[in-house]
């Protein structure tokens, strides 16, 4: 996040703007509409890297994965509006992002595609800026006007994978609480029958 990037509305206003075409079902195997390895080839073309090989695109093509795979599919369609972002012109003008936006596309969504329906990260604003801030991160960007701290920050504060960990970690707290209470609770009642026989 050491470099400028764009302005983190042009981004999210793109997003927003993202024509249906890329909300389309994915291919995979023979189902599915949108070909994603092409989207994703393209894509890194224009930002100034080769086509990609059939080995590296193989990742947006399954081929093996069963058609009604609700998270690969998700997984996918995220892809897919992830390209439609990194399309925008700020980035296409550099001609140096090819290798960071690869990897963000193949490994950096995985978490993300996880825990929320991709027209999310088109129709809600909240999800909309998560993904401009997660793919500026990866690209080793931050948004114009923002400091690293700032925009580490909010970045953190809409994560959807942090939301889930601090969820995951008051259950577990409340999971605990209530096992110490059962616990005392079993205490005090044999202690209770201890007096009692003793009397």
């Amino acid at each position: 996040m050491e470099e400028e990037g764009p302005l983190l509305e042009t981004l999210t206003r793109r997003l927003a703007e993202c024509p249906p075409e890329f909300l389309a079902e994915p291919r995979i195997g023979s189902v599915g509409e949108i070909h994603g390895a092409a989207v994703v080839s393209d894509l890194i073309r224009d930002l100034g890297g080769a086509a990609l090989t059939p080995a590296l695109a193989a990742i947006f093509q399954p081929a093996n994965a069963p058609p009604d795979d609700t998270r690969q599919r998700n997984r996918l369609r995220v892809t897919l509006i992830a390209a439609w972002l990194l399309h925008d012109p700020w980035f296409r003008s550099r001609q140096q992002l090819a290798g960071r936006a690869y990897e963000f596309l193949a490994h950096g969504l995985i978490e993300l595609a996880a825990l929320v329906p991709a027209p999310r990260l088109v129709s809600d604003p909240d999800r909309r800026e998560e993904l401009v801030r997660l793919c500026l991160k990866a690209l080793g960007l931050r948004p114009a006007g923002e400091t690293i701290a700032q925009a580490q920050d909010r970045l953190t504060t809409l994560s959807s994978a942090e939301r889930q960990r601090v969820i995951r970690e008051a259950q577990a707290a409340e999971e605990r609480s209530r096992q110490i209470r059962e616990a005392m609770a079993r205490k005090a009642a044999q202690e209770a029958a201890a007096r009692y026989s003793r009397e």
